[in-house]
């Protein structure tokens, strides 16, 4: 088989768009390497110069999915604060609680993709966790230090990074109990289950009652609805 020569660019660009057309078409576990090889019309070696599993190339397309929306962009656009921590802290939390609602299933699963990785070499969630952390983890550590020098927060001897992350956890976890018909635990509803956890997690992060409730509920109206997680992992 001859390959048209291309610029590395342009090759690794022809493999997400067939990748994407193949997850769609089998979805995760029905897609192999060679599927996406073939729909490329490039060898297999040559897919895995670029991307040297099929968990990498998933994890990419998530992130390029994530980076191209345009309600994510405006999130991260503003500027650190302690109202815009609590921003994102509502953002998180409505994402968790309406992966099981959403008529769109990929979030579930992906969700659980993260979860079956946890038990088999963790490649895909360590992937995932990565880009996580590169596009949201920087607005909400820099939030939280606004926050704390503003007097809104207190400061933890916690790293900041770790909080981030047992926030997430935190709601990680509680998606994966909704995920079979029957929740496996019986949370209150989830208006009422928003707001315990925004309250729950907000008071974790150090920050003062009194902002909580001067910010929470101004900021879900000022909020709008975003794919914070390119994994739900």
């Amino acid at each position: 088989m001859a390959f048209k020569r291309m610029s590395g660019d342009s090759r690794r660009r022809q493999i997400l768009d067939a990748a994407k057309q193949c997850f769609a078409q089998y979805g995760f576990a029905g897609t192999t390497t060679k599927k996406v090889a073939t729909a490329a019309c490039i060898s297999e070696g040559l897919l895995f110069r670029h991307f040297p599993t099929k968990a990498a190339l998933h994890a990419e397309i998530l992130a390029e999915a994530c980076e191209a929306d345009p309600d994510l962009k405006r999130l991260l656009e503003l500027q650190p604060s302690s109202e815009t921590l609590i921003i994102l802290v509502r953002e998180m939390v409505t994402h968790f609680i309406e992966i099981r609602t959403t008529p769109d299933r990929d979030e579930e699963e992906r969700l659980r993709l993260g979860f079956s990785s946890h038990l088999d070499d963790g490649e895909f969630a360590r992937l995932l966790f990565e880009k996580i952390a590169t596009l949201i983890s920087p607005l909400f550590i820099a939030s939280l230090e606004r926050a704390v020098a503003a007097g809104d927060a207190v400061r933890l001897e916690t790293r900041p990074i770790d909080l981030f992350w047992f926030a997430h956890h935190l709601l990680y976890s509680l998606a994966l109990t909704r995920l079979s018909e029957i929740p496996t635990l019986d949370y209150p509803p989830d208006g009422a289950l928003s707001r315990e956890l925004n309250d729950f997690i907000l008071r974790a992060l150090g920050v003062k009652a009194d902002v909580i409730a001067a910010h929470l509920d101004s900021a879900a109206s000022s909020s709008t609805s975003h794919n914070l997680v390119p994994e739900s992992a």
